[in-house]
């Protein structure tokens, strides 16, 4: 991907770099693979705001794509590369022998026309799937499961790729992203090669408009907020918080705050991302 960067003609333009698409074989959408999704903005079920900072935006439809690749031993070739506005990747319209059509994440060199498949006697190149029990340690991998069967839940983002550390019996070791070691069921399924897309976190919006374009209203902080919206609000000037620590819009604490409530998987951290 390739990064365009404008001339300042105005205050928006002045900053701003867009990606030049070059990669994208394919505009239209498959149409058997899209959903229709409907905009909350932020609201349940009561119409009550739970998720703040969210609404308007273009309304994207929804990209079918296919994290569990179950698929297996059914080679399919690669048919475009489309842009998702769901997720930073690009995905990859693949055509089955079966006649079958599915959306895939599209790893790092991948083009139309390549040869994909999944199983464990899969090739290890990008955009195959294999079981880890399959991949060889120190192989970068995505789309990595968490649970057998459930699909891939780790390392989608753009650019981002684990690497196999060890295999120790039914378990092993994946390094993640953010630095992370935690134990994998060797039955998981990943894929081979990192996401696409690398550059995509260089990208300089340039101006606010492009922010509520993605359905992201305006954030204000509690210190510049009236002391009955917010408790840090209040004072002249710019003051301090006023209490031993900061707090939420609610009371809460907050910055600092341990807010990871599924213990039952800490016993699969080798190493926590925190500890350098």
């Amino acid at each position: 991907m390739g990064i365009k960067v404008y001339k300042p003609t105005s205050a928006g333009r002045r900053n701003m770099t867009t990606p030049t698409f070059e990669e994208i074989t394919k505009k239209t959408p498959e149409k058997s693979l899209l959903v229709h999704l409907k905009r909350q903005a932020g609201r349940n079920n009561q119409g009550r705001v739970t998720v703040r900072h969210q609404g308007g935006g273009n309304r994207p439809k929804y990209r079918i794509v296919d994290f569990r690749r179950e698929k297996l031993g059914i080679p399919a070739t690669v048919s475009a590369i489309e842009y998702d506005p769901n997720r930073s990747a690009r995905i990859a319209l693949l055509f089955y022998a079966d006649g079958e059509k599915r959306y895939v994440l599209a790893p790092v060199g991948m083009v139309v026309g390549d040869k994909v498949t999944s199983g464990p006697n899969a090739e290890i190149k990008p955009g195959n799937t294999l079981p880890i029990a399959s991949i060889p340690v120190g192989t970068m991998v995505h789309n990595v499961e968490m649970q057998k069967g459930k699909g891939g839940q780790m390392v989608r983002a753009a650019g981002t790729a684990a690497q196999l550390m060890a295999k120790e019996g039914k378990y092993a070791q994946v390094r993640l992203p953010s630095g992370e070691v935690r134990y994998v069921s060797v039955d998981c399924m990943a894929t081979i090669g990192s996401v696409g897309n690398p550059e995509w976190n260089t990208l300089k919006l340039g101006k606010a408009g492009r922010k509520r374009h993605m359905g992201w209203r305006p954030t204000v902080r509690g210190a510049v907020m009236s002391p009955r919206d917010h408790p840090h609000g209040g004072g002249e000037g710019k003051v301090g918080v006023g209490m031993p620590g900061p707090k939420t819009k609610w009371g809460k604490p907050a910055l600092g705050k341990k807010t990871r409530r599924i213990k039952f998987t800490n016993r699969m951290i080798v190493k926590s991302r925190k500890k350098k």
